[in-house]
């Protein structure tokens, strides 16, 4: 997937480059007047008293604006010059005093419904089009936002290429946003699978949320926008670069953890929702604002991470001066692109890692799970074990052969379940408990000590993995001194959440010890090695003393 991004990366970059080798114009300045004269579309006119700047032009009345334009090289044989605009109004457009294109309804937009595009290319005729100079008039009326007043995009080219060029520029912008569309989709399905793993959730949040901004940022081609509802698509490019600026430095403080995390992103929060509710009309200022901010919240944890020696840091910081080098060589358009696509890249690659380190202790705890349930199984057969078993089975052959008998059923009962147990990543409750019980009939002919087993909400249809609560129970059984009455009792507690199975194993006994367990035995690995290698991350498991004795609590999520 990462050579697929680079790849796409690379299109992106291919696509900002104009199709023309060369620029075949110069633009020159351009002034306006308020009134409608049409002799004002004249291409040799005095405009000696026309302003360069209108403020506010109220009621939509109509005003003209006149800009200079040099074509430096008249056009190839069989084919013709277009011209593009940007502007806010519906107007009529004259190329050295000829109307060559009408875009809505200029002074009537109060009376008519909203007619017209924002982004709008026309012919030139090739007898307008010499090398040398020329002027574009314009009637305008700007009814809806009267403060907008000017030309903000004005390219003369091949007409053919101005029709083609942003066709081709925006399959390449579609398909880019379209892999981010299906990397937010594909993690957060795994998100969905391991909801702990919140930097997916981010990640997959931010894919979308670039994926949104690509699509909005070149839809002028794919949707006709009239100019009063472009502000609309303004707004919604600034709400996606909220969310964006707040959530990858977010990311990155989940990867490079950092003291007072909370205070750091409440001070980053307000400074984001101050310039994007205050200055939310600004929208070029607030791009700009909001861009840097991410750029220098993100350094930040960058600096954080590489003393903290943590791995890709150094390439989070490298990547994110990379992108300030690219901010200022390029555009601001096409650095913001550039940059948010290296940094989703960077993003990317961090959760690689962490996906790598997790697959990795999955694995370990695959190992590690077979090491201690053989260690488990030599425990139950040690030497040991079967010279105490033995050395009890001969004093109660001798003074109880039926108890003797009992005796040794017992014990091939629980060696014949743990044979069946074994080889089993998960089994019945029930078997479980068979193991329990059987393991108590077994201790309580050694120590003489009335053991009791009790239960509460178990479901049969329940699956555990195999040996965990006799663990516990052999825990207890060693770690415990019998209360009033030569009584130790065990009682296994299940409850069934919402989110989640919640299991409570409690030994009711005197400790051996105070302080006795603190530090984690081969029983408590293998406890968790167990639920790593069955549930993943998705367990907990707390073991702490009680006034009564020990508890041990097991919670899976769903």
């Amino acid at each position: 997937m990462r050579y697929f991004y680079v790849f796409l990366f690379l299109s992106f970059l291919l696509s900002t480059v104009s199709c023309s080798d060369k620029p075949v114009y110069k633009q020159g300045k351009t002034v306006f007047k308020l009134g409608d004269e049409q002799e004002w579309a004249s291409k040799h006119l005095n405009t000696a008293e026309w302003k360069r700047r209108l403020k506010f032009v109220p009621d939509g009345k109509v005003f003209w604006s006149r800009t200079n334009v040099q074509i430096l090289e008249s056009p190839e044989s069989l084919k013709s010059y277009g011209v593009r605009l940007e502007i806010y109004g519906e107007y009529e457009l004259f190329w050295d005093g000829v109307l060559i294109g009408r875009n809505g309804n200029p002074g009537q937009e109060a009376l008519l419904e909203p007619e017209g595009e924002l982004w709008t290319s026309f012919y030139i005729p090739n007898s307008l089009t010499e090398k040398g100079e020329h002027v574009m008039a314009l009637r305008l009326s700007n009814y809806y936002y009267p403060d907008h007043i000017g030309v903000y995009d004005l390219e003369v080219d091949y007409y053919q290429e101005l029709l083609t060029d942003r066709l081709i520029q925006n399959s390449y912008m579609h398909v880019f946003a379209g892999v981010f569309l299906i990397a937010s989709i594909y993690f957060l399905f795994l998100f969905m699978g391991n909801k702990k793993e919140h930097s997916m959730l981010i990640f997959s949040i931010c894919c979308f949320l670039f994926f949104g901004l690509t699509m909005t940022h070149f839809v002028r081609t794919t949707l006709p926008i009239h100019y009063s509802l472009h502000v609309i698509r303004l707004e919604v490019i600034t709400g996606l670069m909220f969310g964006i600026s707040f959530l990858i430095p977010l990311y990155f403080s989940i990867q490079f953890p950092f003291p007072r995390r909370k205070l750091f992103f409440g001070v980053y929060a307000a400074i984001l929702l101050y310039i994007f509710v205050i200055k939310h009309h600004h929208f070029n200022f607030t791009m700009l604002v909001m861009s840097i901010g991410l750029w220098l919240f993100s350094s930040c944890i960058a600096i954080f991470g590489i003393y903290k020696k943590v791995k890709g840091a150094l390439l989070l910081f490298l990547t994110l001066f990379l992108c300030l080098i690219i901010g200022y060589i390029v555009s601001f358009n096409i650095g913001l692109f550039t940059c948010f696509s290296l940094i989703l890249l960077n993003m990317l690659y961090l959760l690689s890692i962490r996906i790598k380190e997790q697959r990795l202790a999955y694995e370990e705890s695959l190992i590690q799970s077979t090491r201690l349930r053989l260690e488990l199984l030599k425990k139950n057969i040690q030497p040991h074990f079967l010279m105490n078993t033995l050395t009890s089975l001969i004093d109660w052959i001798e003074e109880s052969p039926k108890k003797g008998v009992q005796f040794i059923e017992a014990l091939a009962k629980e060696f014949d379940l743990f044979n069946q147990i074994e080889n089993k990543k998960l089994i019945p409750i029930t078997q479980e408990i068979a193991l329990c019980r059987s393991h108590i009939e077994i201790m309580k002919y050694r120590k003489e000590i009335d053991y009791l087993w009790l239960e509460e909400g178990i479901q049969p249809d329940e699956m555990i993995p195999p040996g965990i609560f006799h663990t516990l129970l052999e825990n207890g059984i060693t770690h415990s001194l019998p209360m009033e009455g030569n009584i130790i009792e065990f009682k296994l507690i299940f409850e069934l959440r919402q989110d989640y199975k919640y299991y409570t194993f409690l030994t009711f006994a005197k400790l051996v010890k105070e302080g006795v367990n603190k530090k984690e035995g081969t029983g408590s690995k293998y406890v968790k090695a167990r639920l790593m290698e069955s549930y993943s991350n998705k367990w907990e498991f707390t073991s702490e003393p009680t006034n009564n004795g020990w508890k041990n609590t097991i919670k899976i999520y769903s």
